[in-house]
């Protein structure tokens, strides 16, 4: 954490965060973020440490093929994901949260292109069924300007953007409560909505808006930018076949359901 506010204190970013209050000072914490840029856990997991929280994420579990990187991982107790053998991550998810750790959980399973929340993974509804504990949902909106996605399937990721003074939001919204009757279908698709609510909250900010004429790649298609839509943006996006396709926003039009 200290490495990453000296580097976002050298690029001048202003990193501000909203509904703390919604996350708990001690006990379990189920986090789960919705996912527009790599670098959103460490504003996520800033923005936590309001309320004196260390957050441990999922991650793609290639990340700890780098020896020190995975080294590090480890140390922070944070949990690596295999897409093609996910329960272990689940099983690890589980004991954390047992032990009264904050757990977090991107559900969108990786970055969404089109900038909307994208189809959502039942791992969140799942360990909130279980362990009866509430999901506190989390947008993050602004990384996107310092990590831009790549164009097309064919380009290799971008590097980082070093332009400086960006604006990054993190906003927490109010738990929602399952109980271990909750349908994982109708818990996801209320996560969806929820995820989708705080999203365009921070979305429509003035300063997270593109200057009139300006062809923002950055900022999503229903709002006004040039960025794919959910549509175009599957093809980029490499979901899971398990995850459950979006029947939540975007607000500024009408979804398809899946074919």
């Amino acid at each position: 954490m200290r490495l990453g506010s000296a580097l976002l204190r050298s690029l001048q970013v202003t990193s501000r965060w909203s509904g703390e209050e919604h996350v708990p000072t001690r006990g379990p914490v189920l986090l789960a973020s919705n996912h527009v840029a790599y670098p959103d856990f460490l504003f996520v997991g800033q923005a936590a440490l309001a309320r004196r929280r260390y957050v441990r994420f999922l991650a793609r579990h290639d990340v700890w093929h780098t020896p020190l990187v995975g080294r590090a991982m480890t140390a922070m107790r944070h949990v690596p994901v295999d897409r093609a053998a996910p329960a272990a991550a689940y099983l690890h998810a589980r004991a954390l949260l047992r032990a009264g750790e904050s757990v977090c959980l991107f559900p969108e399973a990786g970055v969404s292109h089109s900038y909307t929340v994208r189809a959502l993974m039942p791992g969140v509804a799942a360990l909130a069924r279980e362990l009866d504990l509430p999901v506190v949902p989390v947008a993050v909106w602004g990384t996107q300007r310092l990590w831009p996605l790549q164009r097309h399937v064919s380009e290799p990721p971008p590097a980082p953007a070093l332009t400086r003074g960006r604006t990054v939001d993190v906003r927490f919204g109010a738990p929602l409560w399952l109980g271990r009757a909750a349908d994982p279908a109708s818990a996801t698709t209320e996560l969806g909505h929820r995820l989708t609510e705080l999203l365009e909250g921070l979305q429509h900010l003035p300063e997270h808006r593109p200057r009139p004429g300006e062809r923002a790649r950055w900022y999503p298609r229903h709002l006004g930018g040039t960025a794919p839509t959910r549509e175009e943006a599957r093809g980029l996006d490499q979901l899971p076949r398990r995850a459950q396709w979006p029947t939540w926003g975007p607000t500024g039009g009408p979804t398809r359901a899946r074919p």
